[in-house]
């Protein structure tokens, strides 16, 4: 079929579409709502530094009011009664099925002699931790959390193995809340231990090397601390196996700001626990404690405005650091000297501005494992601990290494790596085979477009083997191409982005187009394999994936042009990315839509208010929109470094010029917007998408409308996105996809 052809078949269903519709709307079940719900308005005024603000939909954040709730209800029987007829829905859910049971595999942990990992097959809904006895050995099930509730909304969040791998610490939480419970299972019987510690959201863990307790962070009880805190707060303990947790030794926290996060680590030899604490996205602290000695945690780091990560090893501490290098460094000095001047810089940034940037590194076999990024694609390097390289380490394709595993005294490396269409695989690095050279091993591809599996493989030198994969039977990756173009945002940033469609696409300016992006809290946006967006590329769609500022693609530099006073900044760049698209004749504004969550869904919500005629449709997902009361719900107040707090008042003024919900303005016809939300979220609070449905419903010029609607979706039972079950998955992206087929005129 030809280009204009298939335009003229396509526009021509969306008419069908918008009918098939109407019709089920008209002659349907009579019970099924005609509008959407009338919120009430109850003003509430707000002064902030003597700018009078008007709030009509405050008491929407009362999630256990009896008005919300019916108000909610209704709500979602109006969005169910214009998805749920879409002619595309049961064929999308029968593919999205299919493409979400494409499994998952993470990187094993080593801990002795055995190997831990996680891995989901087919329609399981949780991860299940494996352990392997030897690296080649078979695998045996040590927790399935998939027991632990029939619905799968029981997830497993996190774990620990002790150093020689006898026990391991996990956690595990309810309903996507995150807020984990720590458990302890023997690793050879799989008994569980008695010692459970509830309150343990992310928590980080340091074994002692004889097994006989861990340190720990955890939050405190509510009524411990004022009201609300008890979501910040984080402490580190330590606990001894056995023991009553109330009696757990508090080791570090007290007086310090509760949005304070330390994390913990241990050194080779047990001496030394390190303790990194973030405060904020930009800025951390390193400190130290010699458990020998029983000394108090003694600050490493000099209280300036850097970010720093460090290892123990052999009684010297290895610290990467953005400090006066914002593509990163590493400096070594002795454990236990805290003068800032003797600090040896033993690995220097990179040369040039969009040089590589160095995101981590680990000390594995006795040498620096550092994992780079140049362009928004992973690198691997090897060094000896005097800063002096060894190698660069293979990949099978360009594209992301997803996590990294291997221990300080052990010749062997684990890393995972994934792309847009390269399905997620392990693979083992021989330590004592890596040969030292100036050249990457293993793939050298011309251009961005991946490679299949099979020929990737082969491609790895023999220091270099596949572990484990996924099986995507039901994908042919050699359909697919992956391109990254260049653009020039409004102050004239270059701006890269990727975009990947089917090969030998003809550009006409009228194909469907999904851009997403997200730009904040110093967070690249890489390749990866996200199955259900095959549903998209096999229909003939793009998928566009842009680089925005505030991420950390090009290092902290571009990090904090992205953040504070300088959001505005990510929210060009978007509307950049997507005038490009247009102007390379991709698509167009009524074939475009665009999609992202969580700090992606605040963008969202500026591309809706700032650009509301370029874009047909928009998914925003568990967004922030009301930035002038975010910080009170929630963990929030966590991001006040990244986004300021408007009661600040030069912090105020930038926040209350881009805050999407004081921006919607009555008569403006809007994109059709799908709110994507959850019941439980603890991260992003379910009220900024519930508010902006109503301000939005009430005051757009297509409020009321059934064929470019404004919808919300509040899943039941389910968080910010971590631990949701596949059967939540697949119902969430079959909503997500019906509604974008239906309102860019994609044919099933």
């Amino acid at each position: 079929m030809s280009a204009a052809l298939l335009s003229l078949f396509l526009f021509s269903l969306s008419f069908f579409s918008l009918f098939v519709v109407a019709a089920a709307l008209h002659t349907g079940d009579q019970s099924k709502p005609a509008a959407p719900p009338t919120a009430e308005p109850r003003p509430v005024v707000d002064i902030f530094h003597g700018t009078k603000v008007v709030d009509n939909y405050r008491w929407l954040e009362d999630a256990a009011s009896p008005a919300t709730q019916k108000w909610v209800e209704e709500e979602m029987s109006y969005t169910r009664a214009l998805l749920d007829p879409l002619p595309e829905r049961e064929q999308l859910r029968k593919r999205l099925t299919e493409l979400l049971a494409i499994g998952s595999v993470t990187t094993p942990q080593i801990a002795g002699r055995y190997y831990f990992y996680t891995r989901r097959e087919g329609m399981q809904n949780q991860p299940v931790l494996y352990v392997r006895e030897g690296v080649n050995s078979s695998d045996r099930v040590l927790v399935d959390v998939n027991q632990l509730a029939a619905d799968g909304t029981v997830a497993l969040d996190w774990f620990e193995p002790s150093e020689n791998g006898k026990y391991v610490a996990y956690g595990t939480s309810p309903s996507g809340s995150e807020m984990s419970t720590l458990h302890i299972i023997e690793t050879k019987t799989g008994t569980v231990l008695p010692d459970t510690i509830d309150r343990t959201r992310a928590c980080s863990i340091a074994w002692l090397h004889d097994n006989s307790g861990f340190y720990y962070t955890r939050y405190p009880k509510k009524g411990d601390v004022p009201e609300g805190q008890e979501r910040y707060n984080r402490h580190v303990f330590y606990h001894e196996l056995g023991d009553d947790v109330e009696h757990d030794d508090a080791i570090f926290g007290e007086g310090r700001d509760p949005e304070d996060w330390p994390d913990i680590h241990l050194s080779n030899d047990g001496q030394w626990l390190l303790i990194n604490v973030e405060e904020g996205w930009a800025k951390s602290e390193l400190f130290l404690m010699d458990l020998k000695k029983n000394t108090p945690p003694t600050r490493v780091t000099t209280g300036k405005n850097f970010l720093y990560s460090g290892e123990v090893y052999e009684g010297k501490l290895y610290i990467t650091t953005n400090e006066d290098a914002p593509r990163y460094r590493v400096f070594v000095t002795g454990a236990g000297d805290y003068e800032r001047e003797h600090w040896k810089e033993i690995i220097p940034q990179t040369a040039g501005k969009t040089d590589a940037v160095l995101e981590s590194t680990a000390i594995y076999g006795g040498q620096i494992f550092a994992q780079y990024q140049q362009n928004a694609s992973s690198q691997l390097k090897l060094f000896d601990l005097e800063g002096k390289k060894i190698a660069d380490i293979g990949l099978p394709a360009l594209g992301t290494v997803t996590g990294s595993g291997g221990r300080w005294n052990r010749d062997e490396i684990f890393y995972g790596f994934e792309s847009f269409t390269f399905p997620p695989g392990v693979y083992r690095v021989d330590l004592k085979s890596v040969t030292t050279t100036s050249e990457p091993q293993g793939l050298k591809p011309s251009s961005l477009a991946d490679s299949g599996d099979a020929a990737a493989s082969r491609a790895l030198p023999p220091s270099i083997e596949l572990w484990t994969k996924v099986a995507a039977p039901s994908i042919d990756p050699s359909a697919y191409e992956v391109k990254q173009e260049w653009f020039k945002s409004k102050d004239g940033t270059r701006v890269p982005m990727f975009v990947v469609h089917k090969k030998g696409l003809q550009k006409d300016s009228h194909t469907p187009t999904l851009l997403t992006g997200y730009g904040g809290f110093n967070v690249s946006q890489l390749p990866e394999f996200d199955a259900d967006t095959f549903v998209w590329l096999e229909h003939g769609g793009i998928y566009a994936v842009a680089n925005l500022r505030g991420g950390a693609e090009f290092g902290e530099d571009w990090h904090r042009a992205g953040m504070l006073d300088k959001k505005q900044n990510v929210f060009d760049d978007m509307i950049a990315a997507a005038e490009h698209l247009i102007a390379e004749k991709y698509t167009d504004s009524r074939h475009l839509a665009i999609h992202g969550g969580s700090n992606g869904g605040l963008l969202m919500g500026a591309m809706i208010t700032e650009r509301p005629d370029l874009f047909r449709a928009v998914v925003c997902q568990v967004p922030l929109l009301d930035m002038l009361h975010y910080q009170e719900f929630q963990i929030a107040r966590l991001w006040i470094p990244e986004y300021g707090n408007a009661e600040n008042p030069e912090q105020f003024k930038w926040l209350y010029a881009y805050s999407p919900y004081h921006h919607v303005k009555a008569g403006v016809e809007y994109p059709a917007i799908l709110f994507m939300t959850a019941d439980t979220d603890t991260r992003v609070d379910p009220m900024h998408a519930k508010k902006m449905t109503a301000l939005m419903q009430a005051e757009a010029k297509n409020g009321q409308s059934k064929t470019r609607p404004i919808l919300l979706r509040i899943e039941s039972k389910a968080g910010h996105g971590a631990g949701k079950p596949v059967t939540k998955l697949i119902e969430e992206a079959t909503d997500l996809y019906a509604f974008l087929f239906w309102q860019l005129g994609v044919k099933e």
